[in-house]
């Protein structure tokens, strides 16, 4: 993917760090997919079992949440047990959204690393490219004006190659974490709905 660090010249430690960079993003975004994989998952499970909570039977109803793999399907499984105990009010509220605070910052872990990576790859890349710069116009200062035309523009563009692969590293890291933070997004929307739709059934019980 990169030219040699022998023929980079200040631009390879730069380089280095981008590839190590590119290396740890791709790998964070495949493990945060594979974590987010089924956190949008369980809605006709929780329609399910909101059906058999309103026809009365709550312990089926908990049994089946408790297959779910989704923050949804645990939220809304410690919910319905709670209920059933006769935990209620808004003590039951704030601790509902405690649960679905620590699971969306759980989902969200390491997200920001991912987008941490697209935000300085480009200034890295930006760095090495005026490093090299610098190094080229001392080279033809002190050829005091007769360096080979060639060897100037080679300077030139191996400066500029640290530009390109610091938009190469970050623009799949940004479209990661995009991606992924919109997934954890729904998921935690999907948390607050399943919540909310059980407490209105729990105040307004279908007659």
């Amino acid at each position: 993917m990169f030219p040699g660090l022998e023929t980079l010249g200040s631009g390879g430690p730069i380089i280095a760090v981008l590839v190590v960079l590119s290396l740890s993003s791709l790998a964070l975004i495949v493990v945060k997919t594979l974590q987010l994989w089924a956190v949008r998952s369980g809605t006709a499970l929780r329609a399910n079992a909101f059906e058999q909570w309103a026809s009365g039977d709550k312990y089926a109803a908990q049994q089946a949440l408790e297959a779910g793999r989704s923050p949804a399907d645990r939220i809304t499984a410690y919910a319905m047990a709670a209920l059933a105990k006769g935990f209620r009010g808004p003590a039951l509220e704030a601790e509902l959204v405690r649960r679905g605070n620590e699971e969306v910052a759980r989902m969200n872990h390491l997200i920001r690393v991912i987008e941490l990576i697209a935000m300085i790859a480009p200034l890295l890349g930006l760095l090495g490219t005026v490093l090299g710069m610098i190094q080229s116009f001392q080279e033809l200062e002190m050829a005091q004006g007769a360096a080979n035309a060639s060897v100037l523009a080679g300077g030139i563009w191996q400066a500029l190659l640290t530009t390109a692969a610091g938009l190469l590293v970050a623009i799949p890291a940004a479209l990661g974490a995009g991606l992924l933070s919109a997934r954890v997004e729904s998921a935690a929307q999907m948390i607050e709905s399943a919540a909310g739709r059980l407490l209105l059934l729990d105040h307004n019980p279908p007659l």
